[in-house]
C-alpha cells in the first residue's frame, strides 16, 4: 500500500493508494468515457460516477469537503496514472529471459 499525501488549495490530503482505489479510478476514467462518447447516457451513468467518487474519497485522509472534491478526484487519477506509466516502464525494463531446453545426448548402445 503507498500514501501519496496530495495538496489541494493550501489543504494537505493523504491518499492510500490500493489496488481496490486503482481499479475505482479505472472504473471512474471508463464512465467518464462512457458518458463523453454517449451524452444520452449521462443521466443513467451519472450516478455511478458520483458513487464511484465517493468511495474514491472514502480512501482519502482527512475527509474531503465538497469544495475540494473535483480537484482531488483530478489529482487522485493523475496520480493513479502516473503509477500505472510508473508500472509499465519497470516492466519494460525488466529483460526478458528465455529458458532454453537442454539438450540430451542420446547415448548409442554398443551391440
Amino acid at each position: 500500500m503507498i500514501i501519496k499525501e496530495i495538496d489541494i488549495s493550501g489543504e494537505k490530503f493523504r491518499l492510500m493508494l490500493t489496488e481496490q482505489i486503482i481499479s475505482q479510478v479505472k472504473n471512474l476514467k471508463t464512465l467518464y468515457s462512457a458518458a463523453y462518447d454517449d451524452p444520452e447516457s449521462f443521466e443513467q451513468v451519472s450516478a455511478e460516477i458520483s458513487s464511484t467518487i465517493q468511495e474514491i474519497s472514502n480512501a482519502v485522509e482527512p475527509k474531503p469537503d465538497s469544495s475540494h472534491l473535483d480537484d482531488l478526484i483530478q489529482q487522485v487519477i493523475k496520480t493513479v496514472d502516473d503509477k500505472t506509466q510508473e508500472a509499465n516502464m519497470q516492466s519494460e525494463d525488466k529483460p526478458i529471459t528465455k529458458k532454453s531446453k537442454k539438450k540430451s545426448k542420446k547415448t548409442k548402445s554398443k551391440k
